[in-house]
Formats: C-alpha cells, structure tokens, sequence
C-alpha cells in the first residue's frame, strides 16, 4: 500500500471520529453547565481549553462567550478541529482514496458534509443544538459502521480503525478532563446535582447503559472514571481504544517504535491510583496520557508515512 495512501485513510478515521467526539463534547458541556445550580456557571473558556485550540480562538474572537465559543468548536473554516473542517477533510480524504474504500463512503461522507454545512450555524444557538449535532455523530456512526461491514480487513481497514481509536483515546479523556474540572472540587462533599452531571458525561459517549450493567455501583465520579478510563470491553473507554490500536499495529510491518510507545501510555494509566488522586493529580495523568498519545502518532507518521516523499528528496540529492 502506498504510505500516501495510508496516511489518507488513517487521518479519514481521525476526522470522522474528531468531529463526532466534538459533537458529544460540546453536547455534553451544554447539558453540564445547563444542569448547574444558579451562580456555578463554569464559562465556556474551559471548552476550547479541552480541544487546545486556545491560541486560535483568541486571534480570531474577543471574549470565551457561549456562542462564539460553540459558533468556534461547530462551524468555524478556520479552526481544523471544528466539526465543519473535519467532515471537509473526512470529504477530501475519502476522494482521493476511493479505490480502497467501499463504493458508498463517498455516498455517505458527502450527505455528512453537506448536512454539516447546511446547519452549522443551527447548532450555536441551543434551541436545535442537540437535534443538530445528534444527527451529525449519527451520521459519523453510520460511515463507521460502512467501514466495519463492507471493507476487507486489511491493511487499509487497519489504519483507518487506528486512527479512529487513538482519536477516541484522546476525546475521552478530553471529556472526563471537563467533567472533572467542573465536579472535582466538590470530590469530598458532593452536591445533589453530581450524579446527574456525571450521567450526562456517559449520556455524552453513550456509556450510561453500559456503565450500569457492568459496574451497578451508582453513578458516582471515581467509578465513572475508572468505567471511562479502564473498561476494556465499552467501545469508548481509553484502555479498549488502546487495545484496539495494540492489535492494529500488531497486524503492521516495522511496528516496533510505535508498540513501544504505546505501551508507555497503556502503563502510565494502568498505574495510575485513580481513587487517591485530586483533582491537579488527575489533571496532570491526563495531559501525560494526551502527549504520549501524540508521541504514538508521531511514531505511526515516522514509520509509515511520507515514505514515497522521502524516497524522492534521496533520488534527488543523489
């Protein structure tokens, strides 16, 4: 397979799962502050401090408003980890590699382009938000789904689900990070309106079913946590994400660097105490796990990518 090709289809996987996460996120972080008491308002800076995308949005916007900052994460051109860039890039990356792809994912990423295009702007005010952005991560699901029953698994399925896992890796913690910033300095003392928020946070992955058939403790945050961070069965849990990535690149040629990358992240948080931690301790596993996470990717793009580009600089210098 050529790496052109290969990096096309695993940064296709990236995006389809970047802009369904960040329609769970900012679903998730409405429904938060939304069920706040009056006067907990957390301010919506700390979104886009989830996504880091901080130093964008302040070039391009004056203050950490409601609707700039959501107008900001949905439909801003500028920002490539809105969810409007990033079913523009899935668009792209699908039409330049549709000879590996099954016929209709070109069917289905234009419809998710153009019905992000068409309501963007829908979804910054909050009356159709959440009908909005739940079509949109419907309609992520429904190209993930494509892929999973009607392409050969092969090398190219490999990357694209290795993509997919290591974004998702890195969305969930994302989101557990929100909720932890919000609920955290309440850990000792707990208010009545925690459980409701920590269920929204598993409402936001889907998890909520999930987490109450395998875990049946009540909804409290350091078994949320645990569920979100630990779970090697739920799809949207960060060690079965990292699992998954685990067996991908086992079925890779040259994997050594990034197996061993991705090891360190696995033990990082397989050590962590997550009962005995507060709330800058669980700040700072996350922001650990989210830059071994880019040092794995790292390792995927040195091995595999750009291949056929640095084969021509030799040919030339040569």
């Amino acid at each position: 397979m050529l790496s052109r090709v290969a990096e096309r289809v695993y940064w296709m996987g990236r995006y389809v799962e970047r802009a369904e996460s960040t329609a769970r996120l900012v679903n998730a972080y409405t429904h938060q502050v939304m069920d706040l008491p009056r006067g907990v308002e957390p301010g919506w800076k700390h979104l886009v401090d989830i996504t880091g995308s901080n130093v964008l949005f302040e070039a391009a916007s004056a203050a950490y408003e409601e609707r700039s900052t959501v107008s900001f994460l949905v439909a801003d051109r500028e920002n490539p980890g809105s969810i409007l860039s990033s079913v523009a890039r899935v668009r792209e990356n699908i039409r330049t590699t549709r000879d590996v792809l099954p016929t209709e994912a070109w069917e289905y990423a234009n419809e998710l382009y153009l019905f992000a295009k068409g309501n963007a702007e829908r979804a910054i005010g909050r009356a159709q938000r959440f009908s909005v952005l739940k079509s949109i991560v419907s309609r992520c699901q429904q190209l993930e789904g494509l892929f999973a029953g009607t392409m050969s698994h092969d090398v190219a399925y490999e990357f694209v689900t290795l993509g997919r896992n290591l974004e998702r890796a890195d969305m969930t913690t994302r989101i557990v990070d929100s909720a932890e910033f919000l609920l955290m300095p309440r850990r000792s003392a707990p208010g009545e309106y925690d459980t409701i928020l920590w269920m929204n946070v598993l409402r936001s992955l889907s998890g909520y079913q999930m987490y109450r058939q395998h875990v049946r403790n009540k909804v409290e945050a350091d078994e949320v946590v645990r569920f979100l961070l630990y779970d090697r069965h739920f799809p949207r849990a960060v060690c079965h994400a990292l699992a998954e990535s685990e067996r991908g690149l086992g079925t890779l040629p040259r994997n050594a660097d990034a197996l061993r990358s991705l090891a360190r992240v696995q033990t990082r948080i397989h050590d962590a105490p997550i009962g005995d931690m507060g709330l800058d301790d669980l700040h700072r596993l996350i922001d650990e796990v989210q830059a071994d996470l880019a040092d794995v990717h790292e390792r995927i793009r040195t091995t595999w990518f750009g291949v056929e580009r640095a084969v021509a600089r030799q040919v030339q210098v040569g």
